[in-house]
């Protein structure tokens, strides 16, 4: 490849574009009349806007980024993550335009990006799945499986993710009323509204599995992650590897993810997605077919640059890693700092940029496409960037992270980094004695 088009924006196209360097890649930057300020228009070799700051009519305005790729000479795409990263659509019409597109094939984002299917993929393929039924489409059917399973069960979008079209029943009356919730928040965020129940697994823990695949039927697994630290269904914490996975399961379940992957064919990063009980059972829920928000501290633990093998693997090249040299080498953590105030219900809070004063150190990475006088957009999620510790084992990174976040000062806008020192510094936390419904009770519990 000699030029790549980055079809997204903020940390994530920056670290996309640093890679490229590397690899002595020309980049093209595309971006919304709110971003012409941002650290990715700036490094990149090439820059063309796409439309006003609504990202309807920019960063997802499949048109406009096709013709900024033809009109500088793009060889390929790469789409980061959310946007159009997982969407079969894009990725077409970018192979009949003559691009590559730098991810999996559409038929398999197709596959894997409908719930329910995948589900029913990895189940035949010998994957564990969690108990639950297939798309539903009214009422008396939603009662009906419902009462099959068991309550409590969990609504789920088949096309979902972010927790968007995802609703927890109890009993008869949550299960009616927040079907017909999740059936129209799924239409209004995927124009989808298909939804299917699952049986929900009380105190789990959601680990997730990096993988990596080639054309030619390799797949290796870079182990786990643990993302149980989550708000409303989006993750504010993530651990590499997790404090929960000893080295068994570790194998059992990165054994699993390379069985399911390889029942698929599937061709460059991704992640399966798994809920482990509280006796080591652990469970498919979903695969995410692109690079993940969270992928720097796999990087820290396995010495692997993934956005270079996505790369790598899009341009035809065989996988070069086997699964005897990915060793786990130490810990890595993540916080995901916001730009929000965490006493007004983590209200979203844009701004300007004033003082900002980011800490350095052995194994301190942070990513982000901010700078001091930037100007946040309101238009876009709240990320400001993401501050990564990596340590010889937990404990020297958990430290290493609160050093980094009593450190790390921004001005001139609210952030979430408190939230980050307290609950690092909160003793179950340190002993890694939590599921993802431990944010929500130390919320209800703990004065920030």
């Amino acid at each position: 490849m000699r030029r790549i088009l980055v079809a997204n924006r903020g940390e994530i196209a920056l670290r996309i574009i640093r890679a490229c360097r590397e690899l002595n890649i020309e980049t093209i930057a595309v971006y919304s009349e709110a971003d012409r300020d941002s650290l990715h228009v700036r490094w990149a070799d090439y820059a063309v806007c796409i439309g006003p700051p609504p990202s309807r009519l920019s960063y997802l305005s499949v048109q406009n980024i096709l013709a900024a790729a033809q009109t500088y000479h793009a060889d390929a795409i790469h789409p980061g993550y959310g946007y159009l990263s997982e969407n079969a659509l894009f990725a077409e019409m970018c192979a009949a335009h003559g691009l590559i597109f730098i991810g999996p094939s559409a038929e398999q984002i197709d596959l894997l990006g409908d719930k329910a299917r995948a589900k029913d993929t990895m189940e035949k393929a010998g994957v564990p799945v969690i108990p639950g039924s297939g798309v539903i489409s009214n009422q008396d059917e939603v009662v009906e499986a419902a009462e099959g399973l068991g309550y409590p069960v969990i609504i789920k979008a088949r096309a979902g993710g972010g927790g968007k079209g995802m609703r927890l029943a109890r009993d008869r009356t949550e299960l009616l009323r927040g079907f017909d919730t999740a059936r129209a928040e799924a239409l209004a965020a995927f124009r989808d509204d298909g939804v299917y129940l699952e049986k929900f697994i009380p105190a789990a823990r959601h680990i997730e599995v990096q993988v990596l695949g080639d054309n030619y039927g390799s797949v290796v697994h870079l182990g786990e992650r643990e993302c149980s630290l989550q708000r409303r269904h989006q993750k504010l914490i993530e651990e590499c590897p997790s404090p929960a996975v000893d080295a068994e399961l570790r194998t059992n379940i990165g054994a699993a993810a390379v069985q399911g992957v390889q029942a698929v064919k599937y061709r460059s990063a991704g992640t399966m997605e798994f809920l482990l009980d509280d006796e080591g059972n652990f469970y498919f829920i979903e695969m995410n077919t692109r690079i993940q928000v969270e992928h720097p501290i796999t990087e820290m633990v396995y010495g692997v640059d993934l956005i270079k093998e996505q790369i790598r693997l899009a341009s035809g090249e065989e996988l070069g890693l086997s699964q005897t040299e990915l060793i786990p080498r130490g810990h890595a953590v993540e916080c995901r700092i916001n730009t929000e105030d965490i006493r007004a219900n983590f209200r979203p809070c844009p701004g300007t940029v004033g003082e900002l004063y980011v800490p350095g150190g052995l194994g301190v990475r942070w990513d982000s496409h901010v700078y001091q006088g930037y100007a946040i957009p309101p238009y876009y999620d709240s990320m400001l960037g993401k501050l990564i510790a990596w340590g010889k084992d937990r404990d020297e990174a958990v430290r290493r992270m609160i050093r980094a976040l009593d450190e790390l000062v921004v001005m001139g806008v609210e952030t979430t980094i408190p939230f980050h020192q307290a609950v690092l510094r909160d003793p179950r936390f340190r002993a890694g004695d939590y599921s993802t419904h431990f944010v929500d009770r130390w919320l209800k519990e703990t004065k920030l």
